[in-house]
């Protein structure tokens, strides 16, 4: 048996990374105990503690421990950490750094001058490492960035803060991942705001909704399902025996998906013989 923690288990980012640990268990002769922290650090270390009599490794599907409490956790089971990077401990992550970095350049094309950032969970690491990214490389590509937040990593956060963004409307938005951004997007369209033609919004994970609304949602598209069985066959191989060397944390690649929500900035004119405010542009 081998458990698998995940932070919501009605966030549809995790069906596809629970099925590749099934799929990865089922093939190795394992069974999946899954557990469900609901975005408490507290209630996570709490399960993990009760689970290590029952299961012989874990998979950790982005903690919101302390380092030092999955250290702890860690001295008692082998474990694999996922959406974290820990040197002495094994971990997957997706190229969070690349995947800003091609929604950046994405944004630059369309003509943006400015991007706010709707922020996750103080306690994702991910988050902290795709507001960095957006903030490094969006200055040095000359983009003003800004962030809102933290606010809950579900539809209804993003409804939260798309109302924060009605008060001042931005030209574009990257989201931290795509429940918040399609939340974002059902708020704005509620309120007469067009997207892509007044705002650009981007989210992360790739989850099966964002092909399903409309606008259909670009995104940063993570191979959640390999990130699964990746994890399962490595916490097997500790289990067997394995040793893990430390170093680096194993980066899986990711890939912008452009879809309908991002499109050109449309630009303010003043009609010289008219002396009337114009939008110029057009959204693609």
């Amino acid at each position: 048996m081998v458990g698998l923690m995940v932070s919501d288990v009605a966030n549809p980012f995790y069906s596809q990374l629970i099925r590749g640990a099934q799929i990865a268990a089922t093939q190795a002769g394992y069974e999946i105990l899954l557990a469900d922290c609901r975005e408490s650090g507290t209630r996570e270390r709490t399960s993990l503690e009760r689970l290590v009599p029952v299961v012989e490794g874990f998979v950790i599907g982005s903690s919101r421990m302390a380092d030092s409490a999955l250290r702890t956790i860690a001295k008692q089971r082998p474990m694999v950490v996922l959406n974290r990077a820990l040197l002495d401990l094994p971990s997957v992550v997706t190229d969070n750094v690349g995947g800003m970095h091609a929604a950046v350049d994405l944004l630059r094309e369309l003509g943006h001058e400015s991007v706010v950032y709707v922020a996750g969970p103080e306690a994702s690491w991910a988050d902290g490492v795709r507001f960095r990214a957006l903030r490094d490389y969006g200055t040095a590509m000359g983009l003003h960035t800004h962030k809102i937040g933290p606010f809950l990593p579900t539809f209804e956060g993003g409804m939260a803060a798309g109302r924060v963004l009605l008060e001042r409307l931005p030209t574009a938005v990257i989201a931290y991942n795509d429940l918040m951004a399609i939340g974002v997007m059902h708020c704005f369209l509620r309120e007469g705001v067009r997207i892509p033609e007044q705002v650009s919004l981007i989210g992360f994970d790739d989850i099966l909704i964002s092909r399903l609304v409309l606008p259909t949602l670009t995104t940063v598209a993570a191979p959640t399902r390999e990130m699964g069985m990746t994890a399962v066959n490595n916490v097997l191989a500790i289990i067997k025996g394995a040793k893990h060397g430390g170093g680096a944390a194993l980066v899986m690649p990711v890939q912008l998906k452009v879809r309908g929500s991002t499109g050109q900035r449309r630009r303010k004119r003043v009609s010289p013989a008219l002396g009337t405010t114009m939008v110029s542009g057009s959204a693609s």
